[in-house]
């Protein structure tokens, strides 16, 4: 299988925290369509295996009207192998989703929405400056519920001075509210960003790495308990509304990056569109690709599969290493688990490496220490 990402780089207001690529005006957007149609035109070729997700991320794609949405999904089928029952997803924001935008997308091909609450308390929302407040993310759910089966929300935990018992409350109304997704993430302070700014100057509390993974406890216990399954580090779903789209970019599988800035992955080699509108959509207008790639090595697939595989329910396949990358990578990689194994952070469970319970806030950092510097491949 195989999946499409489309990248709509526009957003209503900048989030304190973000650092995708985005614009706040939506001047171009008519010429950023035909130039996202144009890019899929342009690489028809890349894939030849049958699409099985469609993924609309950003930036915020609820911008879009569904009749866009509907054009860019058209092209997609008009250019590419799609399975019968593909999985296609957009992002949104609360503050975007009327009962009448929701209806029609629901009358489209869209069958999966993944909403950005991010918190359910309004202290939360002005810090990230997000453009939703606590009434909307509420309403924009129940809302969905009435169209959609498949719901995914996202929230944000560690955010300075949340309390464990706003987060648990966040946990208790996302639960409450029946979603079969979660994905949740710790906030992290990019370089560049407002909120570093804001943290250097002294307004906003720094991130409390402590109080991240006490939230993360909480997390994993809460979830546990209501019946979801940690299928990734960050992703929470009930049994059979893990997201196709998620699982196969964890487990390696290729993917198309169709826009500014997006990214694509072949299983050999990786590249991504220049992060500028105006120059993609010059690019795209003469024929040429904005892109730049690089040939993965060995020892980049080697890291790569560390990393994602750390991160998921399943785990690292020391016999895969075996098969995939030689002898000389998989007595490294049996001496390094070894040591991990000794602190407690890792477990060995029906032929897979799996980050133990004691290991799993810390799943990023075992993975680099796992990594792979020099070696003769």
């Amino acid at each position: 299988m195989s999946g499409i990402y489309l990248h709509i780089p526009f957003c209503k207001q900048a989030c304190h925290y973000c650092d995708f690529h985005f614009s706040t005006s939506l001047k171009k957007k008519d010429e950023l369509l035909a130039a996202l149609c144009q890019e899929l035109v342009l690489r028809k070729d890349e894939i030849a295996e049958t699409v099985e997700t469609i993924y609309f991320g950003g930036g915020t794609p609820s911008l879009l009207s569904s009749e866009d949405l509907r054009f860019l999904i058209s092209e997609i089928y008009r250019n590419y192998k799609i399975s019968d029952n593909p999985e296609i997803t957009l992002e949104a924001n609360p503050d975007d989703l009327s009962e009448n935008l929701i209806l029609q997308l629901s009358k489209s091909p869209i069958n999966r929405l993944s909403i950005g609450v991010q918190s359910f308390f309004e202290e939360d929302l002005k810090l990230m400056n997000r453009a939703h407040n606590a009434h909307e993310a509420l309403k924009s759910i129940e809302l969905a519920k009435k169209y959609f089966e498949n719901i995914s929300i996202d929230l944000i935990y560690g955010i300075p001075k949340m309390s464990e018992k706003r987060w648990r409350k966040n946990l208790e109304i996302a639960l409450s509210l029946g979603i079969p997704h979660l994905s949740c993430y710790a906030l992290t302070v990019e370089p560049k960003t407002a909120l570093e700014k804001f943290i250097k100057k002294g307004i906003v509390a720094p991130v409390n790495d402590a109080m991240a993974k006490k939230h993360y406890e909480i997390l994993r216990t809460e979830t546990k308990q209501a019946g979801y399954e940690n299928y990734e580090f960050s992703n929470f779903g009930k049994p059979g509304y893990h997201s196709r789209n998620n699982t196969a970019y964890w487990e390696g599988k290729p993917y198309l990056g169709i826009g500014p800035s997006a990214h694509s992955y072949n299983g050999k080699i990786r590249s991504w569109n220049v992060a500028n509108n105006s120059k993609y959509i010059r690019s795209i207008e003469a024929g040429e690709l904005p892109s730049e790639w690089e040939i993965l090595s060995a020892k980049d697939k080697f890291n790569e599969y560390i990393m994602t595989g750390l991160r998921t329910q399943k785990g690292i396949s020391a016999q895969k290493i075996l098969n995939d990358f030689g002898e000389n990578f998989y007595n490294y990689f049996m001496e390094q688990v070894e040591i991990q194994i000794k602190k407690g952070l890792l477990v060995f469970e029906n032929g897979f490496f799996k980050v133990s319970e004691n290991g799993k806030f810390l799943s990023d950092g075992i993975a680099s220490d796992l990594f792979l510097i020099h070696l003769e491949e």
